[in-house]
């Protein structure tokens, strides 16, 4: 929801350190996500095709800020970076095995 009326209310009150920066990024792709699935609901819960297609166009922009926001993240944060990329071979590497459970 957005605070109106305090032009500043976003403002950090200090220069934050790269550590600070990679949080607050991180808070920033939730409000995107957050955004992407208020904009898809609200799509999804009306018939008329027009608001539907803005929408749905507003939505497929913040998917666009979430990889923008990701690419800085890595650039702050390296491990974050390596992280996300084993998830991502560990779910290519499932689906190539069709998400068979490994034999033990």
């Amino acid at each position: 929801m957005a605070l109106l009326g305090n032009p500043f209310v976003g403002n950090s009150p200090k220069q934050l350190t790269p550590e600070e920066l990679a949080q607050a990024i991180r808070v920033d792709l939730a409000g995107e996500l957050e955004a992407i699935i208020g904009y898809e609901a609200h799509a999804m819960s009306t018939n008329d095709e027009r608001v539907k297609k803005v929408l749905n166009h507003i939505a497929d922009e913040e998917r666009q800020h979430v990889g923008e926001l990701q690419q800085l993240l890595y650039i702050l944060s390296p491990k974050e970076m390596e992280q996300t990329e084993k998830g991502r071979q560990e779910i290519i590497t499932q689906q190539q095995q069709n998400f068979q459970p490994a034999m033990q």
